[in-house]
């Protein structure tokens, strides 16, 4: 798959999985730039949960940034229509151990709170270690905070 081809589908993702009143999307810009970084990865994920492959549509996605030891997952998005069917659980699960397998010791991400994926990084035994309070104040979002969550591997 070529870098546009694996951006095309994670911007489709994202137009879908990201409400705008929150301002977390990235535009097509900022998801090409992460990616030619070099420490930069995205993984893309199938309707049944499966690295997408041919010419299946991309069901979620993960952007993530590594630096030495550690790796911080940036986003994390799943169509709604593929909601509540092993997808973000499968992506979580092979984020998890292909860090690992690159001698990654500590991943670490940011959610707002009230942010419902919370319980999908909790079943992967993320942990809160830090508070950003206020952090989202865009428009009609005032007051919200961000929460970091770490995981030792």
């Amino acid at each position: 798959m070529t870098m546009r081809d694996e951006i095309d589908h994670i911007m489709e993702v994202m137009g879908e999985a990201f409400d705008p009143a929150w301002g977390e999307a990235w535009t097509r810009r900022q998801v090409s730039d992460a990616l030619v970084v070099g420490n930069c990865r995205a993984l893309l994920q199938d309707a049944g949960g499966r690295p997408r492959a041919g010419t299946a549509d991309a069901a979620g996605f993960v952007l993530s940034r590594a630096a030495a030891d550690e790796e911080e997952l940036l986003l994390i998005g799943v169509r709604p229509g593929c909601r509540g069917r092993g997808v973000g659980a499968a992506l979580m699960a092979r984020f998890i151990a292909e860090a690992q397998a690159r001698g990654i010791a500590r991943l670490f991400l940011e959610m707002r709170e009230g942010n419902p994926a919370e319980a999908l990084y909790r079943k992967f035994e993320f942990e809160p270690v830090g508070r950003r309070k206020n952090y989202y104040n865009r428009g009609t979002i005032s007051g919200i905070d961000a929460i970091s969550f770490a995981l030792e591997l």
